[in-house]
């Protein structure tokens, strides 16, 4: 009897070496690709290891070479600028902060990977994220991870029923040091490499000089005021702040500030008491909605805003054109425009949409 073919989305690192090796272990006939993102000369960077770059290639093949699976190398740099880069900068530019593992996910692996594996006659696309996917009789669910300290599920609450259906997360039920393990056991290259903790395309964590290299601009100083307009100081261009930030403000105060506020049309950073960043309600766009159907009435469940953050009760009322309005049970510090808000059943991943800002989401 033929194997079925899968493939594999190797970034070069060991958890995607991980699930590679998993596949071929469960009778799979897997063939290994990673997707060229962009060249370590787009990215400001000589050498080094960052997420998908020239490094990670030869890691991937080195990885794919040992485990006997053909291995390719995708060239996506064209369609990686328009979704992932040019979006990020224009988020930004908006006043709002973008969470680019997101759309790359999105529009990379689970759109561009898809259309290379149905070419290559695989049945799944195969990744390295720490999630899982359950098949119900009413269709396919999204699940965390068993090892809820590296739960991925935040990031992949985008994904379709169809895509679902053709998906493996083999790393769902391990924990990292389980997957580590088994990669020395093994004798991978990459048993020892650290985890990518920055976005891929702004390996050393400086995206103000990442935007300004990718957009080719320098961004307006402009006024800090408080909440009454008064100008406080000056700030160094609206893409350096986020909601919440301390740190890097140069102002000179009596208390600590916080950025509460960005007003792009003024060209203002609004600071404020760490107070004044608790709100209870949240508003969301472009929600998918993992079953295919939307909610007709407001329901109960737990929602997150942030990646790194526990997810907490609310009630979520369903608009129209994929809308929602989150109502939190108790305040919730510093939402943030452009990130997304993901809703929970216990483990279940029901969607998510995008949060908006009225003034600057447009």
């Amino acid at each position: 009897m033929e194997k079925e073919k899968v493939l594999i989305a190797m970034s070069g690192g060991v958890d995607s070496s991980i699930a590679a090796f998993l596949m071929k272990n469960e009778g799979y006939d897997p063939i290994g690709c990673t997707m060229k993102l962009y060249g370590n000369e787009d990215i400001g960077v000589c050498k080094g290891h960052t997420c998908c770059s020239l490094d990670d290639i030869e890691d991937a093949r080195a990885v794919a070479n040992r485990l006997e699976m053909p291995y390719y190398v995708f060239n996506f740099t064209d369609s990686f600028k328009e979704k992932i880069i040019d979006k990020f900068v224009a988020t930004y530019e908006k006043g709002m902060t973008p969470n680019p593992c997101i759309d790359c996910n999105r529009y990379m692996k689970f759109d561009k990977l898809y259309e290379r594996g149905k070419a290559l006659g695989c049945k799944y696309i195969v990744t390295g994220h720490y999630a899982r996917i359950k098949k119900t009789e009413s269709g396919y669910q999204l699940l965390k991870a068993v090892d809820e300290s590296k739960d991925q599920s935040y990031v992949l609450y985008q994904m379709t029923q169809e895509e679902l259906a053709g998906t493996k997360f083999p790393l769902g039920e391990l924990t990292k040091t389980e997957a580590r393990e088994l990669a020395r056991e093994n004798d991978f290259i990459n048993a020892e490499k650290p985890d990518s903790q920055d976005i891929c395309f702004v390996p050393d964590g400086d995206y103000v000089s990442a935007l300004k290299r990718f957009s080719g601009k320098e961004y307006e100083p402009g006024d800090f005021v408080d909440k009454s307009g008064n100008v406080l100081g000056k700030h160094r261009g609206i893409v350096a702040y986020t909601i919440g930030q301390r740190k890097g403000l140069g102002i000179a105060s009596d208390r600590p500030l916080y950025v509460c506020e960005i007003n792009v049309k003024n060209n203002q950073v609004v600071l404020g008491d760490n107070e004044d960043l608790f709100s209870k309600t949240v508003d969301v766009r472009d929600v998918n909605w993992i079953s295919g159907v939307a909610p007709s009435e407001p329901f109960e469940c737990k929602v997150k805003i942030r990646y790194r953050m526990k997810e907490q009760p609310a009630t979520i009322y369903p608009g129209e054109n994929n809308t929602a309005h989150i109502e939190f049970h108790e305040p919730q510090r510093a939402k943030t425009a452009g990130q997304a808000a993901v809703f929970y059943d216990g483990d279940v991943v029901l969607g998510g949409g995008i949060i908006t800002n009225e003034s600057n989401d447009k």
